[in-house]
């Protein structure tokens, strides 16, 4: 038996509710309201109720900009969860049909899984939910709990450790990495596969979301004695398949990657000659979204794809 007190909720809005959590969100009247399709001064007059309902400013505007009270973070965290518990026992459908669904899914992502994914998850996709559209945002590790915590993604494909209370995660595959390069412009055969001592004499090009020149690779060639010379630094694995097939350098991809990219006289790749730690290509979520029907037939769907 469920037990509460009915003179609690008198006075108490739930829209009003729904008007605290997006001003939280946006930080902001203005966007709030933009958000909420209504004008400035009703949110400005919400916002004025909800400091007298919870006997605190809740949002205080600073040079800045409006930042949150204590109290408010406090309530966010409590009532966040509740209120879309609430919205998905009121709204959400019972199940997914994937034949029959409208529906649009985003996915946080970096281009690397995009490339290694993407491709096979959109003709799945295609094939079984004909009516699903999917969206994939620029994301990287740094990037990714941010984003699902404010809800501009669905879902992060990538390789995240760690994280908040609330971020859900599954392993999807072991991943490694191999050397690309251009035999002929690296003066070697096209089926000779490099030693540590000419990785370490040529160019190289690094993707790096923070723009380091250096990586774990340059500690695994310090530990040999061999230092590498990074020349050019990107955010973006696309970019390295031209670079090297151009430039007598050598990129240091993902297996999946270099697989795909590897072919024909003036692109080869081959294992990276000294030992040097792999990672795990993970899926996450934020814990809000655990009985989403459509989100975890995604979810589902992109652990079969990335188990083969």
């Amino acid at each position: 038996m469920v037990h509460i007190s009915e003179r609690d909720f008198r006075g108490v809005d739930l829209n009003l509710l729904v008007t605290f959590l997006v001003l939280m969100r946006e930080r902001s009247v203005s966007k709030a309201a933009q958000k909420l399709f209504v004008g400035q001064p009703a949110a400005s007059a919400a916002l004025a109720r909800l400091r007298e309902l919870f006997d605190d400013q809740l949002l205080v505007r600073t040079p800045a900009g409006m930042v949150p009270t204590p109290r408010a973070l406090a309530l966010e965290a409590e009532l966040a969860p509740l209120l879309e518990r609430m919205q998905a026992a009121l709204f959400a459908p019972a199940a997914f049909d994937p034949a029959a669904a409208e529906h649009t899914l985003t996915i946080g992502m970096p281009d690397w899984a995009e490339l290694w994914l993407m491709p096979g998850l959109f003709e799945r996709v295609r094939a079984d939910a004909p009516g699903v559209r999917l969206a994939v945002q620029a994301c990287d590790p740094f990037s990714a709990s941010g984003m699902l915590e404010r809800g501009e993604i669905d879902a992060y494909v990538g390789a995240l450790t760690g994280g908040p209370g609330w971020q859900r995660g599954r392993r999807l595959r072991t991943m490694t990495f191999r050397c690309l390069y251009n035999p002929a412009l690296l003066g070697i055969g096209s089926r000779r596969a490099l030693t540590a001592e000419q990785y370490a004499a040529h160019p190289h090009v690094l993707v790096s979301y923070r723009g380091a020149f250096e990586s774990a690779a340059d500690e695994r060639l310090a530990a040999l004695g061999l230092t590498r010379h990074v020349r050019f630094v990107t955010p973006r694995f696309a970019t390295v398949p031209e670079l090297v097939r151009r430039s007598p350098v050598i990129g240091t991809v993902p297996d999946v990657l270099a697989r795909q990219w590897d072919g024909g006289p003036d692109l080869t790749s081959s294992p990276v000659p000294f030992d040097l730690p792999g990672f795990i290509a993970t899926a996450h979520w934020h814990a809000r979204r655990d009985r989403d029907p459509a989100l975890g037939w995604l979810l589902d769907l992109i652990r079969e794809l990335t188990r083969k």
